[in-house]
């Protein structure tokens, strides 16, 4: 039976447990280039004892970054920092990951602890741009309108997604996520919501997920064969008439097809008012149902705190993954603690400068 400290092979990549950093923005970056504070941030959760790191959402190009402070993939000059990176992060046994990603209509907004005032969007004259999207629908009040993008522009963008692909790869990044979720462009382009094209990427439940599987496959062609492809979605829109988790099914069973490996089953973050029903493993159940009914392996995550209830999901069959996210940012080292909570201690390599402490 696999337990939260059993290795996970997927493709040529082994993870030394089931424990993996979430991909969480650290709005710190300059011109997308990650710098100290990444290299510390990331390396001590590699020291720290996780399986897997996603290095948060890097936009494919400077229009799809959340925040000015963004990381990017769109720079051949940014690719040695992120060596910086990958490299202390294998040398201290974790796999390095990075999520690719566009933010869509929700791009040009204010860091989370830079905004001054009501305002999220960044203007053009204070650094801001213009955004794009499946249709001229802003996300909420304060942000920008998006300019519905053309066939021409899907295509520009989801080229980006190649070439920061093959990027990612030369940075030393092993395993790749691209973030289809939180309301971010590919979400946009699959939720009724949001989408309101006529063309052939609108419309019904096929035209709205193609700009999701094009850019999937797009990627997955230009990714290794050998390392771990994965998709983070959002299971629900939790709002009437939004995105279903039967939806999320039948669009994990497509994205399997193409070769994913692994689905990041998150939620929500499409709308500003949704109703979501937050506390402990509150989206755990649709890790479970997407591993169940597509057959594809999946990553539980959301308010997973504490190491039992990590290792639960394990046991059980849950899921495959275990992504933690705020635990992280509260303390590096969760997995050596979550690992003398479920009596693995011996299971997890700790650094023999920190060993005398356990």
């Amino acid at each position: 039976m696999s337990h939260l400290f059993s290795p996970l092979t997927i493709k040529d990549v082994t993870l030394r447990n089931r424990i993996g950093v979430s991909p969480m923005c650290q709005y710190s970056a300059t011109d997308g280039v990650p710098n100290d504070w990444h290299l510390v941030h990331y390396g001590s959760r590699a020291t720290g004892g996780a399986g897997l790191i996603i290095v948060e959402a890097a936009a494919v190009e400077p229009r799809g970054r959340i925040s000015p402070e963004d990381l990017g993939m769109y720079s051949e000059e940014q690719i040695p920092a992120y060596q910086r990176l990958t490299a202390f992060m294998k040398e201290n046994g974790a796999v390095p990951g990075i999520q690719l990603a566009h933010a869509g209509r929700k791009a040009s907004t204010h860091s989370p602890f830079k905004q001054q005032g009501s305002e999220p969007a960044v203007a053009t004259e204070n650094g801001g741009w213009d955004v794009i999207g499946p249709s001229a629908l802003p996300f909420a009040e304060g942000y920008k309108t998006p300019k519905e993008a053309t066939i021409e522009e899907i295509k520009e963008i989801q080229e980006k997604f190649r070439q920061a692909t093959i990027a990612a790869a030369k940075a030393g990044f092993e395993w790749l996520e691209f973030h289809a979720a939180h309301g971010y462009l590919a979400h946009s382009f699959y939720s009724p919501l949001s989408n309101k094209r006529t063309d052939e990427y609108g419309g019904s439940f096929e035209n709205r997920i193609r700009f999701t599987l094009e850019t999937a496959q797009i990627m997955r062609e230009a990714w290794p064969d050998h390392l771990p492809f994965t998709v983070r979605i959002s299971a629900t829109d939790w709002t009437e008439g939004g995105w279903t988790i039967e939806e999320s099914v039948e669009l994990s069973k497509r994205l399997k097809a193409l070769g994913v490996d692994l689905i990041d089953c998150s939620t929500g973050g499409n709308v500003s008012d949704a109703k979501i029903p937050v506390g402990a493993g509150y989206q755990n159940t649709f890790a479970e149902r997407i591993r169940n009914e597509a057959s594809i392996a999946t990553a539980a995550v959301g308010l997973i705190t504490q190491g039992m209830q990590a290792d639960e999901l394990i046991r059980n069959e849950k899921a495959d993954l275990i992504l933690i996210g705020r635990e992280f940012l509260r303390d590096p080292y969760w997995p050596l603690r979550a690992a003398t909570t479920v009596h693995k201690i011996n299971d997890l390599a700790i650094p023999p400068q920190y060993a005398r402490g356990w």
